[in-house]
């Protein structure tokens, strides 16, 4: 197993960590979940990753948010009967080889370039007003 597997649109477990339960004080996620990996930006001082939640409560109207198509769900990895969304309002960074959450474990699957690229844009797009929680500290 190795780190190098973990490449953007793959699919891991980590436990993130949400916006809110920072701004409560919290330090740890609170159980592990699918994330996509957004971005794997190479660095001399590690890789970092930008992860972005997978949850199963639909998120509100007002929250930048993609409901998962049933053909992404299987490659994947995830649960094809149940209704999934990316949040792509808030994430978390970590470095991998330096990361006390990141395991070297293979992904459970990968998005599609067709599906995944475009909500990366759309995010690079709105980066500035999105909220992002750095887990190397």
């Amino acid at each position: 197993m190795s780190y190098d597997d973990i490449q953007t649109a793959c699919v891991i477990r980590y436990p993130y960590l949400w916006v809110r339960e920072a701004q409560r004080g919290e330090t740890e996620g609170r159980k592990k979940r699918p994330v996509a990996v957004g971005v794997r930006v190479s660095r001399p001082d590690g890789d970092l990753l930008l992860l972005f939640a997978i949850t199963t409560k639909e998120p509100e109207p007002a929250r930048f948010a993609c409901e998962i198509p049933p053909i992404e769900k299987r490659r994947a990895g995830l649960d094809p009967d149940l209704r999934l969304w990316i949040i792509l309002d808030e994430y978390n960074t970590d470095i991998v080889g330096q990361s006390f959450y990141l395991e070297p474990d293979p992904p459970i699957g990968r998005f599609s370039k067709a599906f995944f690229l475009p909500l990366v844009r759309a995010f690079i797009a709105r980066r500035k007003n999105l909220t992002g929680i750095n887990r190397t500290r």
